[in-house]
């Protein structure tokens, strides 16, 4: 067999069981498209289909030696590899069935591929057992390759039908010689017959009667090839109709068996019964009876016109006649009549003809002499003695026919499957076609009023043309119209008889005449099967017969009357005797009319018409036939109006006539004549069935035919009044009112304690009639008006109805025909109400809905949660009753889906809605789950049995059933209980007791595992494996969304591995239905992201058989516990040969894959799907990193998914439909199948890129710290593309492009307004979701639920285009257009979230951001001139907009920008203007409106981007001219008019409702406010401010921060969920954009900012010194209340900086802030080196020392101090000099400060343990950034301090001038920690300082202090050289400066003593009374103070001017580091020492 595995054959792979499925139109109809494949594949069979003896050859030494050759051509030209292990199988197989070699290896092969291997027990027996495996499979391929070839005959004489062609073309080739072929035929089925038990089966009675019941089997399928090929393929010559003849006599009609001892069960009864019925058929067929009766067709000329046909020839007749008339038994009746019509046509023919031939001559010499007579006119002919013998009762020969028609499946298609009969087809009309051409041939042979049993007739007439599906029966019965109705008086004699008997006698002529309505049998005949499709549109013949039905019985040329012989006598006699003088009539009496008789019809005869005489004339009565036209459908009315008059008066009950009239009697001479005065004949007896028969024919006619319904209608209201009417004031009673009448009084009855039986036939047809009506649109309105008014159907609210009753009572008969008729009237209820919405009848609408809302409450109460106990004598009623019901509730939720108040019928869609889901109950779900979860073990048993019917509505119940729970499911997940399980949910997932009906076995099934069972199931057909695939993904899906999450699918499986298997063999079957395959390939992708356990069978198949096998390429098993030869033993160029049949999905999809391109351009839809599977397989890699990871590294792979992703699809096909087709019954746009293709390729290639993307993703999660060393094999692949400038331009000019078509939609919701108002497309949105629906033209509005609504519309008279089609055309337009921007939407997205994936990778290369840049720019340009609105066109511009934010995110900043890039850059930011300005797409309209995918954030994101990369290059000179800057700034300018306004409305909505969506959009906004408003892009701030202030956006701001939760704990999972609160964040960053300008911090101070901050959700917790770093709510992260205060503090030390000096009014409200914030203040300010420290900690003392600054700077030097200020600084000055001490003994003792610290984060605390490994704490990253953070606190302080005391006036100014009271740092040199620092402290943390700036200023300027990797997110950057040089000189100078002015100010001080004692007696800050008596104390001067003054000076003075000696050279060489000059303040501190301090 070829290694390839693409190679295939149709020989192996489609069974002649398929192809006769597909050649019958069993699988769904044959297509046009098939015809091609389908021609192909016969032609290559036709060797075996052209045979008959030996159908597979027989063994043969050739064929032996071509299988041992190892290469076998096979007839389709595909040669095959057959391996050595295969050979021995194949030749068993050819032994045992003896056929050809060759057909033994495709049989071989072809059941391995199609069935898979059987289990094996051993393997040793392991051929035996196979070979025993495939008998049936034999037995069956026997079968269908002799059943494939009816079909063919069939369609070789009509050349309409879609076949005709091929049988044209194949018949001839396979069979040239039809004679010889059918005569082939007869000598194998005598071979049969006569077949003896081979003797291997003598010994087991089991496997014999099977062989005998096979046999005949074969038997029987031999005769339906006879009856074919006899039909119109071979002609009937003499010779084959003789052997023909033969044949059936000799085998007693196929009763004769060699065998019948072992055919004794009733298969064998029924195959030998079947077998008899067909040779009735073949035996009346080849006789021609048709042709015999046409004129001129008999001819005795020399040579004869036909000579093909047997009556050309006097001996075959001869012969013929013999063997006919010798075989006179009653079975052979038909034959026996049918040759005796044609022996009087030909004598008929010899009688007309003057000379006739001397052959043909014997032939009726020979006839009359085997009659005993010789031929004389005079005689009683030949035929007429055998015509009278067999109709004789006797003969039974109706009793034959009747059994025929109504017991044999050949013409019972419910017998046919009830019995599981072995006929290829029942009920042909063909078969029927046969008996027509009989009954019609009797007829004429015998005067219908001669036959002896005209009620016979009757029956058999009826049986043959009404007791039939419409299908098989119109076709006669419009022939029966259009050709024998003029033919000749015979052909209708029967009607002509029945007709002058009405309506004395009514029910022959109406039975007669609705089995001519071509309407088929209703549901009142016990051959009804229920199941019979009660919607199938009215034909063409069925409309032509109920048009001759309609005018036939509305014109009836006479009236049958009985009359009294007293009314002919007398004065007042009403009747005249005559005598009829020239007539021929016996006995020649007439009678007379003597005045006017109004008859029951309300028709009037008028007086002196003549009535022929019926009946003898001797009794008391006599029947007179007037001729008189009248209309019977006017009797009908009467004979309905007298029945309900007289139950009225029966019961009580019923109508609202009276009897009694007020109206002037008539005085005209007019006699009216009631129903009992002509003689009607009704009684108790037959009073209901002839109601029935009324009822019956005027459903029969109005049933689904508008127009002969609207005539009747009309017919019976126009004329006069029915006779019974006697009320003449008020209007007759219509058909509608009495059929209402007649059906309450029916089901009345049920109700009361009447021991009669309940009527119901009756009350069938009535509910049917019903049913009719409401089909027609002027009658409908009347039967809801009756509906409302009654409550014996439904009931009302408290009320039960009598219906209740009568179903009651049919559940003790177990037949539910009431039951299933009222469920039709349901249904028809909601159809004619779905289809008749209107809004301009609301009302009405009300009361319909009124009425849907009883029955189905009814239903659901009554019969739905019921029915599963009612007792059933036809198991399939349960079946029928369920599948009704289920039906029902599908087509309300599909038609009026629930969820919309707008929509119509909203209630009763809710109704259903809340029994099902939303209030469901167990005694609701329980029906439904328990049909699912038995159905397996149901149909099994049902399928023992052989009721094939049963079967079929058991499949018809699951298909209900699955649809139904599969919508349930889809509205779950689209309603508010989404996130719950449901009762079906829980009801699905649990395991069930089903109850077998029969024996009463109970079993636990789960409805999950039967669900799996039924989607590889072929016996249930092709919907319900899908719909059980569809459900499964549903249930799996909703699981997943329900919380808390279901458990996994697989635990509901009984045996998961087989599951899976099944399910894999499907999707890798290229044969089975495509629509299975995807559903499978959808619950598979879907079951790989939800269910692990069932990801890993479907992605790596680990559960494997024992046993594997390649079907088409031999049998070798991987295991063999025999020891023969492993897979793993087997040659290399062997190993892969049998891996045809995949172990797993994976393996399936790779397989499938091979051929990637020939599905990309035939099957685009099968690739999406496998595509799709992948992409979910590589989004969990890492769960299946043992079968992806070959996979990743294999080449070939990512070479064709690249392809792919790269294939080209080709221009967008037009999708603006302008002509509608019908395909396979679906009217479709002519543009379905181009647009399907081009979005599934799209969607293809999307798939491809999330591979790729997701593959890359797993690289760099894997690798992360090799990404510039290695990549993955995908990008490898994928790179070229992204590098190419034209490459990856084309890629993204595909994607980036949308299809979108918004004005499609305008002008359908303007249409659907103008034409028909009240419907909206969003009442026709398809409720599936998005990525379960099927591109194409039923994408997202549902086109046959338009029409539905649609039809209730008037027709537009006056438009010359048609509104309906136009409506049609745009809805498909629509779909077909959104299907192209799903898929594009979806490439684009796919293309997006690629490029942010290999930003590691493109980033880096310099030369890829120009062409970034470029294609960004392109593609900016596009989207800026956007025209098109609406919310998919915001989704698309979102998605577009993302493709530029993830190019320039590839692109990322630069400082080195090229010529190119600026330029691309700078038509960007031209374009951003647009884009930002846009009116079509406006971000205001993202922003305030709920759209599905709002765009400004990635809109905001890009402007950030380029306000930053525009910064960097604005900062750059001679990067960007005067014309570039000018467009800059002219998209700055749109930009902050946007996001001003649109702060303004954040900061407004975000005080009424706190919402993530909101708190994102601020952040955004803040930070491109943040952006934009800097001085280097807008140096003016005039513009914004004026906005702002226009805006009112910073009061709104203020006003928002007082009124939020500033910490989150409102809402604390969603603040332990984002780490911090809302809002808060943001409108601090915002005000901190603010302060940073000069005129917005006045701005923000006048607003009232101190007053927010002062007042707000943490103001008390901040004014009692409460807040901390950490929350115990939100462990490991930072207080946001400590960030916030923070925040504050930082704002309003730069207002307070901004402002300046200049607004002394700012002052107090400063100080009231610092006052009210104390008590936090000085916790802050009061650490030691006892406590722990933390980065947050260090922060805010840092932003208290900034605030104290800013206070400092502040105060004006000129004019007088605000003394609050001043107490303030003072209070300050006190604790920071402790502080300052605290600092400085943690600076100097590294160790111990490596103890205090206290990690906050969890990645601080992760780095800060991973740090504790080394042991020098100066050697770890976070002591030396303390250490930084604690010089930067103390330059803080040292400098703040200075600035207090006024350090640059001690400089600047004289002694006298100095602030001495600031002298607050005492010149001693002890350092004592708890106490203020002292000069001696400012000494050593100077030196300290000192010995760090020497080490730093040794080492490189950019060498990096810390690793950056031993970092914390809390801090930015690593400490470089640099930046620790800067920090530590300026520690360093403002402890020199403030050093030196300290001690010059205490030197000059007077009272030295007092302030050195008092010095420690200073305590608390904020006490001011301390404060002031402190300034006020003075001491008394002494020589000891001097001497201590002199000595300190000496001592202390020196110590600094060495510091600053050491200090002047470090500082110098320090300017090196920072790179640039700076004031030398070591020098002029020493001059300062010089000048002002004592030597």
């Amino acid at each position: 067999m070829s290694g390839d595995i693409a190679t295939r054959s149709d020989l192996i792979d489609v069974t002649y069981y398929s192809l006769h499925l597909t050649i019958s139109g069993q699988d769904g109809g044959l297509r046009a498209e098939q015809i091609p494949e389908l021609n192909k594949r016969l032609l290559a069979r036709e060797g075996v289909l052209g045979a008959v003896f030996n159908k597979f050859g027989k063994p043969s030494n050739a064929s032996r030696k071509v299988v041992e050759s190892g290469n076998v051509k096979l007839a389709d030209g595909v040669s095959i590899r057959v391996e050595d292990a295969d050979k021995e199988y194949v030749f068993a197989v050819s032994d045992k069935f003896q056929i050809d070699q060759v057909q033994a290896f495709i049989l071989l092969r072809s059941f391995l591929y199609n069935q898979g291997l059987p289990p094996t027990t051993d393997s040793d027996s392991m051929v035996a057992e196979l070979v025993e495996a495939i008998g049936p499979f034999f037995s069956s391929e026997y079968l269908h390759a002799f059943r494939v070839l009816l079909p063919l005959f069939r369609a070789k004489g009509n050349a309409e039908d879609i076949l005709y062609e091929v049988s044209a073309a194949l018949l001839p080739r396979a069979i040239p010689d039809g004679e010889k072929f059918a005569e082939s035929i007869l000598q194998e089925y005598l071979l049969k017959t006569q077949a003896k038990l081979p003797d291997k089966y003598l010994g087991d009675p089991k496997a014999a009667t099977s062989w005998a019941k096979q046999n005949l089997r074969e038997q029987l399928v031999l005769l339906e090839l006879l009856f074919w090929t006899m039909w119109e393929y071979v002609p009937c010559g003499g010779p084959i109709i003789l052997k023909i003849f033969e044949a059936a006599y000799n085998t007693n009609l196929g009763s004769n068996q060699s065998n019948n001892t072992l055919l004794l069960d009733d298969e064998s009864q029924q195959l030998q019964q079947d077998c008899g019925a067909i040779w009735i058929l073949i035996t009346v067929e080849v006789l021609e009876l048709e042709a015999v009766g046409e004129v001129d067709v008999i001819d005795f000329s020399n040579p004869p016109s036909h000579p093909e046909l047997y009556f050309s020839s006097p001996e075959s007749l001869k012969s013929v006649h013999d063997l006919i008339t010798n075989h006179a038994d009653s079975q052979y009746s038909c034959t026996y009549l049918a040759w005796s019509y044609v022996l009087s046509r030909l004598f008929a023919k010899a009688a007309d003809t003057p000379d006739v031939p001397a052959s043909f001559q014997a032939f009726f010499d020979h006839v009359n002499s085997s009659a005993g007579r010789s031929y004389t006119k005079d005689r009683e002919p030949i035929h007429t003695q055998m015509a009278k013998a067999c109709l004789n009762p006797e003969a039974g020969l109706f009793s034959l026919l009747q059994n025929l028609l109504t017991n044999s499946p050949l013409f019972v298609n419910a017998l046919y499957l009830k019995t599981g009969s072995a006929l290829t087809e029942s009920n042909t009309m063909a078969f029927r076609s046969v008996l027509k051409g009989f009954i019609t041939a009797l007829v004429e042979l015998v005067p219908v009023e001669l036959v002896p049993d005209f009620d016979g007739l009757v029956e058999v007439w009826i049986a043959l043309f009404g007791r039939s599906e419409s299908a098989s029966v119109s076709g006669i019965c419009v022939q029966f119209w259009l050709t024998d109705w003029h033919h000749g008086i015979a052909r209708r004699a029967i009607f002509d008889v029945a007709r002058s008997r009405f309506p004395i006698q009514l029910r022959p002529l109406l039975r007669l005449l609705r089995a001519m309505t071509g309407a088929g049998f209703l549901d009142t005949d016990p051959l009804y099967t229920a199941d019979i499709d009660q919607e199938r549109p009215l034909t063409e013949q069925r409309a032509v017969c109920d048009r001759f039905v309609y005018y036939y019985l509305s014109q009836l040329s006479t009236y049958s009357q009985v009359i009294p012989i007293s009314a002919c006598t007398g004065a007042h006699a009403l009747y005249e005797r005559q005598t009829e003088r020239y007539g021929t009539g016996n006995p020649g009496l007439t009678y007379v009319n003597l005045r006017p008789i109004r008859i029951p019809g309300g028709s009037t005869i008028p007086a002196r018409c003549t009535g022929r005489l019926l009946s003898g004339d001797g009794g008391d009565h006599v029947v007179v036939c007037w001729q008189h036209q009248h209309s019977g459908w006017k009797v009908i009315l009467e004979i309905l109006t007298d029945y309900v008059n007289r139950r009225r008066m029966d019961f009580g009950s019923g109508g609202n006539y009276q009897d009694v009239s007020f109206d002037a009697r008539n005085t005209a001479q007019v006699k009216t004549l009631r129903i009992a005065d002509v003689g009607i004949e009704i009684d108790a007896e037959s009073d209901e069935a002839t109601i029935t028969d009324a009822l019956d024919l005027v459903r029969s006619l109005v049933q689904g035919n508008p127009v002969e319904a609207g005539l009747l209608l009309q017919s019976l209201e126009d004329g006069e009044p029915v006779v019974c009417h006697t009320m003449t004031e008020a209007a007759p009673p219509d058909l509608v009112q009495l059929t209402t009448m007649v059906l309450e009084e029916a089901l009345s009855r049920a109700g009361t304690r009447s021991r009669q039986p309940l009527p119901t036939r009756l009350i069938t047809s009535a509910l049917s009639v019903l049913t009719a009506l409401l089909a027609i649109p002027s009658h409908a309105n009347r039967v809801w008006l009756y509906m409302r008014s009654t409550t014996a159907l439904f009931g009302a609210e408290r009320t039960q109805g009598f219906a209740a009753h009568a179903l009651a009572a049919e559940r003790a008969a177990g037949q539910y025909t009431m039951t299933l008729a009222l469920l039709q009237l349901a249904t028809a209820l909601l159809r004619e109400a779905t289809l008749s919405i209107l809004p301009e009848n609301a009302k009405l609408q009300q009361l319909k809905e009124e009425v849907l809302l009883r029955a189905v409450r009814f239903v659901h109460s009554e019969i739905w949660v019921e029915h599963l106990g009612w007792k059933y004598t036809q198991l399939g009623d349960r079946f029928e009753i369920g599948h009704r019901v289920a039906a029902l509730f599908v087509n309300v939720l599909e038609n009026v889906p629930p969820g919309s108040a707008a929509s119509p019928f909203a209630a009763l869609s809710q109704a259903v809605a809340d029994m099902l889901l939303f209030k469901a109950t167990t005694s609701t779900i329980s029906p439904l789950v328990t049909g699912i979860s038995s159905g397996m073990q149901v149909m099994r048993m049902l399928f023992a049995a052989r009721r094939h019917l049963d079967v079929r509505r058991l499949i018809m119940l699951l298909q209900a059933e699955l649809h139904l729970c599969r919508i349930v499911l889809v509205h779950k997940t689209r309603s508010g209980m989404s996130g719950r399980a449901c009762l079906l949910e829980q009801a699905l997932c649990a395991r069930v007791i089903a109850t077998q009906v029969h024996d009463g076995m109970h079993t636990r099934s789960d409805p999950v595992d039967v669900l799996a069972s039924y989607i590889p199931e072929q016996a249930l057909g092709p919907l319900v494996p899908i719909e059980a695939a569809q459900l499964l993904y549903t249930l799996s899906a909703s699981l997943k969304a329900s919380q808390p999450a279901a458990p996994t699918l697989i635990g509901h499986l009984a045996n998961p591995e087989t599951t899976v298997a099944g399910l894999i063999r499907i999707i890798h079957n290229p044969y089975d239905d495509l629509s299975l395959r995807k559903a499978i390939w959808f619950f598979i992708a879907l079951s790989v992201d939800n269910e692990p356990a069932l990801a890993t069978l479907f992605v790596s198949g680990k559960s494997r058989s024992p046993a594997e096998f390649d079907p088409s390429k031999g049998l070798e098993w991987q295991n063999d516990a025999k020891g023969k030869k492993k897979a793993d033993e087997k040659p290399k160029e062997e190993e892969d040969v049998f891996n045809m049949r995949p172990s797993s999905a994976l393996e399936a999809a790779r397989q499938i894959l091979v051929g990637w391109k020939e599905l990309w351009e035939a099957n685009p839809l099968l690739l999406a799907c496998i595509f799709r599977f992948l992409d979910v397989i590589w989004q969990h890699a890492v769960e299946h990193k043992s079968v992806v990871d070959p996979l990743r590294e294999d080449d070939e792979f990512w070479t064709m998914v690249v392809s792919i992703a790269c294939a080209e699809v080709g221009p967008v096909p037009t999708y603006e439909t302008t002509e509608i087709t019908t395909i396979e019954g679906i009217r479709r746009s002519t543009f379905h199948e181009p647009i399907q293709v081009h979005a599934y390729r799209t969607v293809v290639k999307s798939y491809a890129t999330h591979i790729l993307t997701q593959d890359v993703g797993l690289h760099l999660q894997l690798h992360g710290t090799d990404v510039p060393l290695k990549k993955p094999l995908s990008y490898i692949k994928l790179e070229p593309h992204l590098k190419s400038q034209e490459k990856l331009a084309d890629l993204l000019a595909e994607a980036a492009p949308s299809s979108y078509a918004p004005d499609l939609h305008d002008k359908g919701a303007a249409l659907l307004s103008t034409h028909f108002p009240g419907l909206t497309l969003e009442q026709l949105e398809v409720q599936e979701h998005v990525s379960e629906r099927d591109y194409g033209d039923s994408f997202a509005f549902s086109a046959p639920l338009l029409r539905t609504r649609l039809a209730a519309y008037p027709a537009a008279l006056d438009s010359m285009d048609d509104p309906v089609e136009e409506a049609e055309k745009l809805v498909l337009s629509i779909n077909l257009n959104l299907s192209l921007v799903h898929a594009e939407t979806a490439l684009l997205e796919s293309w997006v979230t690629l490029l942010k994936q290999v930003i590691p990778y493109l980033r880096t290369d310099a030369a890829v951001r120009p062409h970034l840049l470029a294609i960004a720019a392109s593609t900016s340009f596009d989207i800026a001139s956007e025209h098109r609105g609406g919310d998919m066109m915001s989704t698309i511009h979102s998605s577009r907009l993302s493709l530029v934010l993830a190019l320039l995110e590839v692109a990322w900043f630069s400082s080195t920008d090229k010529k190119a890039e600026i330029g691309s850059f700078m038509e960007l930011v031209h374009n951003l203007r647009d884009i930002v300005s846009n009116e079509a797409q406006s971000p205001s309209r993202s922003l305030l409106s709920a759209l599905p995918v709002p765009f400004h954030r990635v809109l905001l994101q890009i402007v950030y981007f380029v306000a930053k990369q525009g910064r960097s290059m604005l900062n750059r000179p001679k990067t960007l001219n005067a014309e570039q800057r000018l467009t800059f700034a002219q998209t700055v300018e749109p930009t902050l008019s946007f996001v001003i306004d649109a702060l303004s409305t954040v900061f407004i909505a975000a005080r009424t409702r706190t919402d993530i969506d909101l708190d994102r959009d601020m952040e955004l906004l803040v930070s491109v406010f943040e952006q934009c408003t800097r001085p280097d892009i807008d140096a003016s701030s005039t513009y914004w401010l004026t906005r702002c202030q226009e805006t009112n956006v910073i009061r709104s701001s203020l006003e928002l921060y007082t009124h939020i939760d500033l910490v989150g704990l409102s809402d604390l999972p969603l603040l332990l969920s984002r780490k911090q609160p809302l809002y808060s964040p943001h409108v601090l960053l915002f005000h901190m954009a603010l302060v940073s300008n000069a005129a917005a911090a006045e701005r923000i101070a006048s607003e009232g900012i101190l007053t927010a901050y002062s007042s707000n959700f943490i103001s008390s917790a901040i004014s009692s010194g409460m807040i901390d770093v950490m929350l115990p709510e939100l462990p490991t992260q930072r207080s946001p209340a400590h960030l916030a205060h923070c925040s504050m503090l930082s704002i309003v030390a730069m207002v307070i900086s901004t402002i300046g000096k200049q607004n002394h009014y700012f002052d107090a409200e400063a100080v009231g802030f610092v006052t009210l914030y104390w008590p936090q203040i000085t916790r802050a300010l009061s650490w030691t080196t006892a406590d722990p420290i933390t980065l947050p900690l260090l922060e805010e003392i840092d932003q208290v020392v900034n605030l104290f600054y800013a206070l400092a700077a502040s105060v004006p030097t000129s004019a007088k101090s605000n003394a609050l200020v001043e107490r303030i600084l003072s209070g300050f000055t006190v604790n920071a000099l402790k502080l300052l001490q605290q600092v400085n003994y943690a600076i100097t003792h590294p160790n111990h400060l490596a103890s205090l610290y206290e990690p906050v984060t969890h990645d601080e605390r992760v780095r800060f343990e991973k740090a504790q490994s080394q042991v020098d704490p100066l050697k770890r990253t976070f002591v030396t950034h303390l250490i930084h953070r604690l010089f930067q606190l103390s330059s803080s302080l040292v400098g703040t301090l200075a600035a207090i005391s006024r350090a640059d006036k001690v400089l600047l100014n004289g002694p006298d001038d100095w602030p001495v009271t600031q002298a607050v740092i005492i010149p001693h040199s002890k350092i004592v920690l708890g106490e203020p620092a002292s000069l001696g402290t400012l000494l050593e943390l100077g030196n300290r300082t000192l010995d760090i700036l020497r080490n730093l200023v040794q080492r490189p300027p950019g060498q990096s202090i810390t690793d950056p990797s031993a970092l914390s997110g809390s801090y930015t950057t690593a400490l470089g050289v640099k930046e620790g040089v800067i920090i530590a000189r300026r520690n360093l100078e403002e402890l020199l400066l403030y050093a030196t002015t300290q001690l010059a100010m205490w030197l000059s001080k007077p009272d030295f003593e007092s302030e050195q004692v008092d010095a420690d007696a200073d305590e608390h800050v904020m006490d001011t009374s301390r404060l002031e008596s402190t300034k006020e104390r003075r001491a008394p001067r002494s020589s000891l103070a001097n001497r201590m003054r002199r000595g300190m000076t000496g001592e202390m003075t020196a110590d600094l001017q060495v510091l600053l000696g050491k200090s002047k050279p470090i500082i110098t060489a320090s300017d090196t580091v920072i790179g640039k000059p700076s004031v030398d303040i070591t020098q002029i501190l020493l001059n300062f020492l010089h000048e002002r301090l004592p030597s």
